[in-house]
């Protein structure tokens, strides 16, 4: 089955492809294709956006697309920065520029008062127009120090307690299993497996 994953983030892609290796899936992503519609992600949460995603994709592509949107939430800053994570300091902004903003907010908040959630909600959207949609929630906690160089986004700064060991620092394997877009995939997963 072909599948166009609704993103140009490589490296989603790659955490992808490693999460659905021994599916008969063959995961596209939108840097196979020129000339896509520009996508407002206008949603109120990150189902909407997710949908949104894929509904243009999939009406523009004529695939069967998979979508997510996803983020993280810090608990004392509201939610923040929420559905806004990929763009918290400004349209444009590097995962630097966004953990630099998240980090200042933190500044004088206590490291037991610092937890936070990463989400993610994705959405697989058929050629007929319906969908289905699955999501993973992953708790943790933010810290100053960066640690680790695998990942992307505030992976560096996203602690799991548990492991003792920042998103960024586990390997592949053990981070595709317990991250939110890890759980959503399982999902994901389960659903191709039910068909």
């Amino acid at each position: 089955m072909r599948i166009v994953f609704a993103t140009k983030n490589e490296g989603k892609v790659k955490e992808i492809k490693e999460m659905l290796a021994r599916t008969d899936v063959e995961l596209l992503s939108l840097n196979h294709f020129e000339s896509l519609p520009e996508i407002v992600e206008d949603g109120k949460n990150y189902l909407e956006n997710a949908l949104k995603k894929a509904k243009v994709v999939s009406e523009f592509t004529g695939e069967i697309v998979l979508a997510d949107d996803s983020g993280l939430s810090v608990d004392v800053l509201g939610g923040e920065p929420g559905i806004y994570s990929a763009r918290y300091a400004g349209e444009g902004a590097t995962d630097e520029d966004n953990n630099a903003r998240l980090l200042a907010k933190l500044k004088n908040v206590p490291e037991e008062r610092r937890t936070a959630s990463f989400f993610c909600t994705l959405v697989l959207y058929g050629q007929d127009g319906r969908y289905h949609s699955f999501e993973g929630r992953w708790r943790g906690r933010i810290i100053d120090e960066r640690r680790g160089t695998n990942g992307f986004g505030y992976d560096p700064i996203f602690l799991c307690p548990e492991l003792n060991k920042t998103a960024a620092e586990l390997p592949p394997e053990i981070k595709n299993t317990i991250s939110h877009r890890g759980q959503a995939f399982a999902k994901l997963k389960a659903h191709f497996d039910g068909r």
